[in-house]
């Protein structure tokens, strides 16, 4: 299974429609978004193209693909405009080698055992950390990314991480598992 994983859309339209062709152009299996899907909130400068309408509308022709956590930004009335699951602050994937917990991090990892790979955002910056038991991956912010990072994703094929620049498309850090 090829899983395409972004985060922190902040309701630019621009970068997820841009996200959306590179998904299909992966033809990953699952799109996997880590929080802050349509609003900047308010610490962030408004992304490129703001408009979570067109975000809402990009991403609802994709939602059987996507498995979703909520963010910092995500309200109460998100559910009720996308056509996937934003109200879950977790989500466990599991493959036949590894256990995947999703979340956006901008919260303390649940007390769970267990878990491989820990997906996280909100920090805006790519990041492969080997902690305690497990590996910390941030795929970086799709629209508004920190610390001169590029708009980025990754992809997981079961075997290789990688981080693309959204914009380039070129992959700027691999790292493959044991």
């Amino acid at each position: 299974m090829k899983l395409f994983i972004a985060s922190d859309i902040h309701g630019s339209a621009y970068y997820a429609r841009l996200m959306a062709d590179r998904f299909k152009a992966e033809a990953a299996d699952r799109l996997i978004l880590l929080g802050d899907i349509l609003y900047h909130g308010p610490r962030n400068d408004l992304p490129r193209e703001y408009d979570p309408k067109a975000v809402i509308e990009t991403l609802n022709v994709l939602k059987d693909k996507i498995i979703a956590v909520k963010g910092n930004c995500e309200s109460e009335v998100d559910s009720m405009v996308l056509g996937f699951n934003v109200e879950s602050p977790f989500a466990t994937i599991i493959t036949d080698k590894r256990t995947i917990l999703l979340t956006h991090g901008h919260r303390e990892t649940p007390p769970m055992e267990g878990f491989d790979l820990l997906f996280c955002g909100h920090t805006h910056v790519p990041a492969l950390e080997k902690r305690d038991g497990y590996i910390y991956v941030n795929p970086g912010s799709v629209s508004i990314p920190k610390e001169a990072s590029p708009h980025s994703y990754m992809t997981f094929d079961g075997k290789t991480l990688r981080w693309y620049d959204l914009n380039t498309v070129e992959c700027y850090m691999d790292y493959k598992l044991k």
